[in-house]
């Protein structure tokens, strides 16, 4: 494999990996254990639509055009495929880690991140959130308006949605959308560099396996910093 080919393919797992990061995210704190409407609503597959907010991002072009949430009481899965890239992000909601995956021919790479990790992630993408009356309908369920601006860009702003149909409680204490109680469903994250936009498309209210949430037994447990020097594009 030549240069460029391998410089094109860490671009792609560079990508997959930041999206996977947020989307896990914004799903680790939907649940707590004393969340009796979350508990009872905690099953089921979302799927949304994802890409970059800036066209002109020198990786926008690589970037995922879907993702894929399965969720069940303490866990969820997240995962994407990007070019031959296929990237997960596992989540324990009661021990609050998630466990990202890395597969790519022969490399199979995961590393575990605990909430402190999570939290100093959102120090990097602080918003100031207004709720609204505003309402629409995204994949069959009411969602309510947010409107969103940065913190230390205050002239950037944007519009997101969450819904209560999944459940109502504090769902993203760990994320920078920790004030909003109910489930996101249109919103934007960003991490390494890279801002994303994230919408749902389809919502299925159906069982799901456990064995979805089973790490591969086969998997190399690596730091942090290993899996990033993996997916850096630079």
């Amino acid at each position: 494999m030549n240069q460029i080919s391998k410089s094109i393919l860490k671009r792609i797992a560079h990508i997959s990996t930041t999206v996977f990061a947020f989307s896990g995210i914004l799903f680790l704190a939907s649940c707590g254990n004393n969340n009796k409407a979350c508990r009872s609503k905690t099953e089921g597959i979302i799927e949304f639509d994802t890409k970059a907010v800036d066209e002109n991002h020198p990786m926008a072009s690589l970037a995922p055009s879907s993702a894929t949430l399965k969720y069940k009481d303490q866990n969820f899965v997240m995962e994407m495929s990007s070019f031959g890239f296929n990237t997960s992000i596992f989540g324990n909601l009661q021990e609050k880690t998630m466990t990202q995956t890395v597969k790519f021919l022969d490399l199979k790479q995961a590393c575990v991140e605990k909430e402190q990790d999570i939290k100093a992630e959102n120090d990097e993408f602080k918003l100031k959130i207004t709720e609204t009356k505003e309402t629409k309908q995204i994949a069959g369920l009411k969602c309510y308006k947010l409107k969103v601006s940065l913190v230390d860009s205050p002239q950037v702003t944007f519009d997101a949605y969450y819904t209560k149909d999944l459940g109502e409680g504090d769902f993203n204490k760990l994320t920078p959308y920790a004030q909003v109680k109910g489930m996101l469903m249109d919103y934007r994250a960003k991490r390494m560099g890279m801002e994303m936009h994230f919408q749902a498309k389809e919502v299925k209210k159906i069982m799901v396996e456990d064995a979805s949430f089973e790490i591969p037994k086969d998997i190399n447990y690596v730091s942090k910093a290993t899996i990033r020097k993996t997916c850096n594009p630079i």
